[in-house]
């Protein structure tokens, strides 16, 4: 499953650079599927859905840092755990019950996003 940052975030920035996905935003800030991977123009996501990969998406909070969920691997195929969970001083990096995968899910997700 993906990971998600509860509102506990002091916003302290460990995670972002942590991550190898850049599925980490700033509070407020707005994203993209290409933020930072190799996808560009329409693509379709894993699950089917076609998206604009240059797209500016609204920001997830405005309050604490976030993840996109279409992003996270947990680093499958990068590390052994989800490195923003390993650097969180205040463990609010979480398994997000909204978003159960499996390793192959993830490692699938990490291939389409680096273009594997």
């Amino acid at each position: 499953m993906a990971i998600i940052i509860t509102d506990e975030c002091i916003n302290c920035d460990a995670c972002v650079s942590e991550c190898p996905n850049n599925a980490i935003y700033e509070p407020d800030q707005n994203w993209s599927y290409s933020d930072e991977t190799a996808l560009s123009g329409t693509v379709t996501t894993p699950y089917g859905k076609e998206v604009d990969a240059d797209a500016e998406n609204d920001p997830i909070s405005d309050e604490f840092y976030f993840i996109v969920s279409d992003k996270c691997t947990e680093c499958k195929g990068f590390h052994d755990e989800p490195q923003c969970a390993s650097v969180c001083p205040v463990d609010c990096c979480v398994p997000d019950e909204n978003h159960v995968e499996t390793e192959a899910q993830l490692l699938a997700k990490k291939a389409w996003l680096h273009g594997e």
